[in-house]
Formats: C-alpha cells, structure tokens, sequence
C-alpha cells in the first residue's frame, strides 16, 4: 500500500505467514518495553542484542588504536542513556551515511534532588514533570520507581521498584469526586498543578521517633534494602513511571497498549533494522538519543556533539583526521528522523488534518515532510526529491506506508530531532510510528504499524543512495 491507495490497510496485505511474523514482532517489541522504562535501560538492551549479532563498543577500537574496515559493526555507548551502532559500508565514508535516529527517554515524573517528606502523618515523594504531560492523568494510577542512585564513593545502586509481582507500588492522589466542586471549575492544565504530583511512599511511623515518625521508617527501609541515606538522593536519577507490561488491546489482538512508546515504539524498529541489516554499501548507522522530550539538549541529546564526535572517531579509525571529510561526510548523509505521529482518533476527529493528511492505525510507515507548529515553525520541511527517493525505495520494497501530518492547521504543533540533523545540511524526514494517547502515560499503537515501520527503516539502510 502506498498514499495512493489509501483505502487498504496494512492488514489486508499480510497471508497468514506474515500475520504471524507481525504478532511475533509485536510480541518482541511489547517485552522490550515493558523491561526498557527508563532510557538506561534501552541503552543496556540494545547492548545485549547488538552483542549477539557481532557488534563492538567503539571505546575499544578507540582504545587500542584499531583500525575499521568496510562490515565492521561497532556501538557507541553515550552515559548509558544514550547509543548509536554503526555497520560500516564498502563505499567511503565522505559519500555519507544512511542514518536512523529516534529517541528513547519519555514523559514522566522524575524525583526532585530533597524528594522525601511528611505530611501529616503520611511519607510522600517530591516530583518534577519530565516533558509535554497532561498532569491530571498521573493520578489515581499505580507508579513504579526505577533509576540509579550513585554514591559519593562512585558505587552505583540500581532501583526498580514496582513491576515484580512481589513488589509495591506508589500513586499520586486525587480528590474524591464529593469534595470537588471547585477542583472541577478549574481549566484542565490546572486541575492537577506540577507541585501537586507528590507520590504516595508510606505510612508506617518509626517507633520512638517523635517527628516525621513516617519518613524516617522509610529511610530505614532504603538503607537496609539499598543502602542509601537520605543524601544520596542528591546524586540520583530516579524516575516515577505507570506500573505494569505492555499488553496487547483490542479483541482482535491488532494493537499495543503500555508506556513510552513515544518513541520507543520507533526506537525498537529501528534497532531490530540496524541489527538486521545484511551488507551495506553506505554506511549504516541507528541513534537512539535521550532528551528529545525537553529539548534534545544535554550532554546525551541531539544538541550535542556526540554524533558529530562519533563520526570523527569512525574517520580517524580509518585514517582520515580531515575536517573536511567530517564536514563532507555529515552533509552527504541522509536520516529518518523516526519519531511518532498523531493517529487519527474519531473521539476527536475535529483535531486531525482534513482530506486524508491524517495518520491512521493500521496504514503502516508514516511519514511527515514537515512537522513544526502553525506555520511550520520549527521543522525541517523535507525535500521533494528526497521524499521521491523514498517513496521508490519504501514500494520497490513493499513497505506500507502512509503521509501524515501532525494535525490540523493552527490547533498547535510539535517538532522532532530532524531539524537538528539538517543543521549539517544532510537530507532528512519525519517518520514512524502512529501513536493514539500520545504523552499519556499509556499510549496506544497498531502491531501493523511497528513492523511497516521495522521494513521501512531496513529498507532505507540497505537501498538509500
């Protein structure tokens, strides 16, 4: 299926053999992020499976001083939140590269540094909102904590908290519909305030403790279970997410319901191409990068260099410390800015894009020539020849693929990653993944979807030229 035939879906193309591969996929991708919710650990599963198909961490080859040759497959671990894995290709490197870039942390609530008190008899945690949320749906859900505390002496103590069948779980209260009245006079984006988002952490009182009886309890419990002092909170990246696997939704099985697929849900399929990707002649590489969220900064996000680095690093191990190869090799480049979309949603149809510019579950890859907000702001607007090149790749291929836009004109907007690859003057577009529920701590997608999107990035890497 392409745009011109819009009335099929990506369902009507499968035989059995390959309705079975979809749901194989789908099965794949729903344990993978229901162990991935934190982009600490997507980086260690990438690691795992890149090891099994003959990758190697770059620091080595840095390391030893070795050389790179044409097949040689390497990652590049960035803090561990941050990863890219490159296959290198028979032709030069300054030729440019075939590039898939998604990002891999999520909206969420981390711990502030001083995160514990208490509160009238009750120990509640202190949270700071990560990204674009609507804070009303964070209460009244079970929550799990997961992150690093680091200790002063650089020992690391990993914490998750919540998923195991044994485990507790936390929740941020709300007030009872009787004593709402005015709660309820409120605008949504005030209903629930970022102060407000206090996590319920316990209730039993230490004996002989005479104040904050409650909190001091807790802090027991987290040095003999972690041993961690109330300090080491300052040294910690500890985030607050829905409990709970990703499970399939929909009596027919089609869809997946879980949190962080924006934009794990383009995150897995890219990976799942990068590692499948027989023998290139451009070189191939996949960056899962974090903070896309709150603006691609910091030191593991898109703003910085540790691509640009990265790239040097490959010429360097192949002899070239030119500048002009780096500059050479960024600008030939071409990338799929995999980020997800808007999914057309009849409960609010008057929000999608009219005239068929809407993404809808079920109509494979979808692609955006710009995203931005009203007038494009802030997006980078792809190419008419780039995205001609890619509509031969995507049907040579028999890819299901889709055009979308964000939604309708003037209702508001977002952007991508993509406009910070352009920097470099290389050939970029949206695309990926349609979501429904995006930003809600559980997202919906289609199965058809996920795999369209896992043929199109493999055929990108292989045939882009």
């Amino acid at each position: 299926m392409t745009q011109e035939t819009p009335a099929k879906t990506a369902w009507d193309t499968y035989t059995p053999e390959q309705l079975q591969t979809v749901m194989t996929f789908a099965d794949n991708y729903m344990q993978f992020i229901s162990e991935g919710k934190t982009e600490r650990r997507v980086v260690d599963q990438a690691i795992a499976l890149a090891r099994g198909f003959g990758y190697r961490d770059m620091n080595e080859v840095i390391f030893n001083h070795e050389t790179l040759k044409a097949g040689d497959k390497v990652w590049f671990n960035m803090m561990g939140k941050a990863i890219a894995l490159v296959q290198l290709g028979s032709a030069p490197l300054e030729q440019g590269m075939n590039i898939l870039c998604a990002h891999i942390d999520s909206p969420r609530l981390d711990l502030k540094p001083k995160p514990l008190y208490e509160a009238d008899g009750l120990c509640l945690l202190d949270t700071h909102y990560y990204g674009g949320i609507k804070k009303y749906q964070w209460t009244a859900l079970p929550l799990t904590l997961y992150g690093v505390v680091v200790l002063k002496d650089g020992t690391q103590m990993d914490v998750a908290i919540g998923d195991h069948e044994d485990d507790p779980v936390f929740v941020v209260t709300d007030l009872l519909p009787h004593l709402a009245a005015e709660q309820m006079k409120k605008p949504a984006p005030e209903v629930v305030e970022g102060e407000d988002l206090n996590v319920l952490f316990g209730s039993i009182p230490e004996k002989g403790q005479e104040k904050d009886a409650v909190k001091a309890n807790i802090l027991k419990l987290l040095k003999d279970a972690y041993g961690i002092d109330e300090a080491d909170f300052i040294s910690a990246e500890l985030e607050i997410v829905p409990q709970g696997k990703a499970r399939t939704l929909g009596l027919d099985k089609s869809m997946v319901l879980g949190y962080g697929q924006d934009d794990r849900s383009c995150a897995y399929p890219s990976l799942i191409a990068q590692l499948e990707c027989g023998p290139v002649k451009r070189t191939a590489m996949t960056i899962l990068a974090d903070k896309e969220e709150i603006g691609s900064v910091g030191a593991t996000g898109m703003q910085s260099r540790f691509f640009e680095n990265l790239v040097a690093e490959l010429l360097h191990a192949q002899g070239n410390d030119s500048l002009v190869a780096l500059n050479r090799t960024l600008q030939n480049s071409t990338a799929l800015s995999n980020d997800v979309t808007a999914a057309h949603d009849p409960n609010y149809a008057a929000a999608s894009s009219p005239n068929g510019n809407q993404a809808v579950l079920g109509g494979g890859f979808a692609m955006g020539k710009y995203t931005g907000s009203r007038g494009k702001s802030g997006s980078n607007d792809a190419s008419a020849e780039f995205v001609a090149a890619l509509r031969r790749i995507f049907d040579d291929n028999h890819v299901v693929w889709q055009m979308s836009e964000l939604g309708k004109v003037d209702l508001g907007g977002g952007g991508t990653i993509a406009y910070l690859l352009a920097n470099y003057g290389m050939q970029v577009i949206d695309g990926g993944v349609a979501l429904l529920n995006m930003h809600a701590p559980f997202e919906v997608s289609s199965k058809a979807d996920l795999y369209e999107t896992k043929k199109a990035c493999l055929a990108f890497l292989q045939n882009m030229e």
